[in-house]
């Protein structure tokens, strides 16, 4: 009366064939490798980065103060990069309240936009950058000019792609 049942064996060789789910004998598929995305950003140039959000000088100066949330949001950078700009750049100058919370002035939101080019579109160290504000007291029209050259430019494409 007792049935005989078949021996279930396994086989640990990895000879190319396709690994079988246990109980119902289906084919699994390989497990893929996720991309890892730590560690710090490739730096292939401008076209890899995200654009930052900046508002224009408009909306910028009909708010008194930005929170430091709300300018590392603009930037799209950790607001702790935002605090250790503070620490190593003289020309930022948030005011802090009693709490010790940072609110940014429009002039200061233009210094940091100023260092976010230097450092990450431009790719100097940061004393490369320091020594560059430091040395060149006209670099914050040149800064401006180029953003205005850069927002014609950008216009110009957008009207040429809808001719």
């Amino acid at each position: 009366m007792a049935k005989e049942q078949g021996q279930i064996t396994f086989d640990f060789s990895d000879e190319g064939e396709l690994q079988k789910e246990f109980l119902s004998g289906q084919p699994i598929d390989p497990p893929t490798k996720a991309k890892v995305t730590r560690g710090r950003k490739k730096l292939n140039g401008p076209e890899s980065e995200e654009p930052i959000e900046v508002p224009e000088d408009d909306l910028l100066f009909q708010k008194a103060y930005w929170s430091i949330g709300e300018v590392a949001e603009m930037f799209k950078i950790p607001i702790s990069q935002v605090r250790y700009w503070e620490n190593e750049f003289d020309v930022l100058e948030p005011k802090k309240n009693k709490k010790g919370n940072r609110y940014f002035r429009p002039v200061d939101v233009k210094n940091l936009q100023l260092i976010y080019d230097l450092v990450r579109r431009r790719k100097f160290t940061l004393e490369g950058a320091k020594e560059y504000l430091k040395k060149n007291k006209r670099a914050k029209q040149n800064h401006e000019m180029i953003a205005s050259l850069q927002k014609i430019k950008t216009f110009l494409l957008e009207l040429k792609a809808n001719l």
